[in-house]
């Protein structure tokens, strides 16, 4: 039988399972939490708080099951303790339950995500070599994703137990770059928007874009822990940062990564591609479009230019690259397919936004156009993204040049 949770039964609920006392049940507050799931979040005495998810059900009552992968993460470094350093980088998960799909968290009220803090903020590091604060950010990201690439890499134990469920059945891991992107078919008509059609007609257009996908779908090669949705939103940084980049220098993380939801055993340029992608959303998130403004003009008359997150966006790789840099050796074509998959993430961008707002402007007919050049151009496109060349940007951080 479904069990739905609600602002109701919730408190209850956690009483039952010994996440809270009864004391405490009488001094909370809860309140809905707009998200995708069904999101509480209860506050508790002694200024503690709990956020309360439930994955929703379809129309076949079913859910998606992807708090099973969050989860996961949870079970790996109960599994493997010689890695429990990394949960200060994670969520502080407290509670799973598998048959109706609820997961309970700490929720860090002095955190918030890095979109809302580049969102209202709007400060970035004016120069790569500006190691301030906010340059640490990046570079923290950077450091964090590579230590977890790294600590991960090519261990069969590790490999096994993201490869098999809990029950030990094989779990299918074949990436599926191309979802929702496949020829227009009769079908389609009745489950896509019109602007959706608009897209996949506009996208269709291009077989270099097809073929370059296609290509980078082959050269994926699955080597380690990845987090597979690793977008600013799902990046937490302290509200008092700039105190936290000095404890930085005592080990203590600044960043934490959350929303493992989609984690798996798979490719480290993936990640790496998808936290860059999301820092040039930011510029193309500032495009002022019209019919009667081109496209390059639009990108030139960016409220937020490219030029402005360039030195985050190298610090970041840099410090990836620092803390990594047996990838390069290991895949000298590394670099390219992390613009590769930036451009990857753009589209994938596109198609959410269709899919929650049903909406596919000029702004996603420029954001198409630099996936494209990001795609099937990706070796020319390096200095764009990062301000520099390829071996400028690894000589910097003394690896080994590509």
């Amino acid at each position: 039988m479904k069990f739905l949770l609600s602002s109701q039964n919730a408190v209850e609920y956690l009483v039952g399972h010994g996440l809270c006392t009864h004391q405490e049940q009488q001094q909370s507050q809860i309140e809905q939490k707009v998200a995708k799931n069904f999101n509480l979040l209860l506050s508790l005495p002694n200024d503690r708080k709990l956020l309360v998810k439930q994955e929703r059900y379809n129309r076949e009552g079913k859910t998606a099951g992807e708090f099973l992968y969050e989860w996961r993460i949870q079970e790996f470094l109960q599994r493997f303790p010689e890695l429990n350093y990394l949960r200060s980088w994670l969520p502080e998960m407290l509670h799973f339950n598998a048959e109706h799909s609820i997961i309970v968290l700490n929720y860090l009220n002095n955190y918030r995500d890095l979109a809302d803090f580049y969102a209202k903020e709007k400060v970035f590091p004016t120069a790569l070599a500006q190691r301030d604060a906010v340059a640490s950010i990046a570079t923290s990201i950077g450091a964090i994703l590579a230590a977890i690439h790294r600590v991960t890499l090519d261990r069969q134990d590790y490999r096994d137990f993201f490869s098999h469920n809990r029950e030990g059945v094989a779990i299918s891991q074949a990436p599926n770059l191309t979802r929702g992107l496949e020829r227009i078919g009769p079908e389609v008509f009745g489950q896509v928007p019109a602007d959706g059609l608009k897209f996949l007609a506009l996208y269709q257009r291009y077989d270099s874009l097809r073929q370059a996908i296609a290509e980078l779908a082959g050269a994926f090669e699955r080597c380690c822990l990845t987090h597979n949705d690793l977008k600013l939103n799902n990046i937490l940084l302290p509200i008092d940062w700039e105190q936290a980049v000095s404890r930085e220098k005592s080990g203590e993380s600044i960043v934490r990564f959350i929303d493992w939801e989609r984690s798996t055993w798979g490719d480290p340029a993936f990640d790496l591609g998808m936290i860059i992608a999301s820092y040039l959303q930011i510029w193309l998130g500032s495009l002022i479009t019209s019919k009667t403004i081109s496209m390059e003009e639009s990108l030139r008359l960016a409220t937020i230019p490219l030029e402005q997150l360039q030195p985050s966006i190298a610090a970041l790789a840099g410090a990836y690259f620092e803390r990594f840099p047996e990838i390069l050796a290991r895949r000298p074509d590394f670099l390219k397919r992390v613009v590769q998959f930036s451009g990857l993430a753009l589209i994938q961008t596109i198609q959410a936004t269709i899919q929650h707002q049903k909406t596919f402007n000029n702004t996603g007919i420029c954001i198409l156009q630099v996936a494209k050049t990001l795609l099937c151009r990706p070796e020319s496109s390096i200095p764009t993204v990062f301000g520099m060349s390829a071996s400028e940007l690894t000589h910097r951080y003394s690896v080994l040049p590509v």
